[in-house]
């Protein structure tokens, strides 16, 4: 009996560990796509296309997973971890962990004027200052889209993307 209850709570724990890990696969996934139907301005079409995850997520390492066969455009796509605000310099998107939620304003004063695409994680902040913000919604893994944040930073977003968001103002 003891043997059995233990079997079932070690499938338990594994399988919690597992759905975060398809979560964060499926946010990469989802990032990535982005990427088809945001614009950036020409002078960020050139070079590497760099997306920077601030805080400790294991996104990143789905990220470099896609990056290892995949590009934007003509882009090759770099994904660096950085565990600090002043650490983001230019690059295409910034990814914040649910970890570093808070750090939204400071991220937001950081990127100035530059064409940074802001992804978080966390209920509410779409309505904050991010772009798109991951949320799960009946179970199912959803983004809001603030299409004002993401033409504040001189970014064309596809009209596609609106079939699929929770749209936010």
């Amino acid at each position: 009996m003891k043997r059995s209850f233990l079997t079932t709570c070690l499938l338990l724990l594994a399988f919690t560990f597992d759905v975060d890990a398809q979560i964060e696969k499926l946010q990469a996934f989802f990032i990535y796509n982005f990427t088809k139907y945001i614009e950036w301005p020409p002078d960020y079409q050139a070079g590497n296309f760099d997306i920077l995850v601030l805080g400790n997520s294991a996104i990143d390492t789905h990220l470099k997973d896609i990056a290892s066969s995949k590009k934007v455009g003509n882009q090759t796509i770099i994904i660096k971890r950085i565990s600090s605000v002043n650490e983001i310099s230019k690059c295409h998107i910034v990814f914040i962990s649910k970890e570093k939620s808070d750090e939204l304003p400071n991220v937001i004063s950081r990127i100035g004027s530059n064409s940074i695409l802001i992804i978080t994680e966390k209920n509410g902040l779409a309505s904050m200052g991010s772009a798109i913000n991951f949320v799960i919604v009946n179970d199912k893994q959803k983004f809001e889209l603030n299409k004002r944040n993401v033409t504040k930073y001189g970014l064309k977003i596809s009209n596609q993307i609106d079939a699929l968001a929770i749209i936010v103002n």
